[in-house]
């Protein structure tokens, strides 16, 4: 690899010849690095983006409607200043509950243990949460809900922003969100 020269030319001094310090030539060891730089650069592939699996629900034209099993469907509405809505089946239980995004996980958490316990821990039966942002959310409160998501290992949620019901925009509109 590497090859050490050593000068052959010397000064004698009271009849000792001196030795000048060793050179070490490293360009093999360079060529050699850049080799393997390429090799490694070439055979290793780049990091890939990591994308989200977003499901919306298709448009139905002739008034069909999605009908979602009530007791194990979580519906969060993402509102004004960094709050959200969540209640745990239809809007008419009255069980709306306002927090914020940063406190998502723990309502997420809740409901599923509530599911689980309804259900008899039978996993074919998980929770489906539908997130419903309003044209007051901010983008950024959409992407930590969908986080929000993988974080709880939720297995079905969709996204549905043209469907807000009469009852969840009352709520709203009456708790200034």
């Amino acid at each position: 690899m590497a090859t050490l020269n050593e000068s052959t030319k010397g000064k004698t001094v009271k009849g000792r010849t001196k030795k000048a310090a060793p050179r070490v030539d490293l360009t093999a060891m360079v060529d050699l690095m850049f080799l393997l730089t390429t090799f490694f650069m070439l055979t290793t592939s780049l990091g890939t983006l990591n994308a989200a699996d977003i499901a919306k629900p298709d448009q139905c034209d002739n008034g069909c409607t999605m009908d979602y099993p009530a007791s194990r469907t979580m519906t969060v509405l993402l509102g004004d200043d960094d709050k959200t809505v969540s209640y745990l089946g239809t809007a008419d239980d009255k069980g709306m509950k306002i927090s914020s995004i940063k406190n998502l996980q723990e309502e997420i958490a809740s409901n599923k243990t509530k599911v689980a316990k309804i259900h008899g821990n039978d996993p074919s039966k998980y929770m489906i949460v539908i997130i419903k942002p309003t044209k007051t959310a901010k983008f950024q409160n959409f992407v930590d809900a969908i986080d929000e998501m993988k974080i709880a290992d939720i297995k079905s949620y969709s996204i549905d922003d043209k469907n807000i019901l009469k009852q969840e925009i009352d709520f709203l509109k009456s708790k200034g969100l």
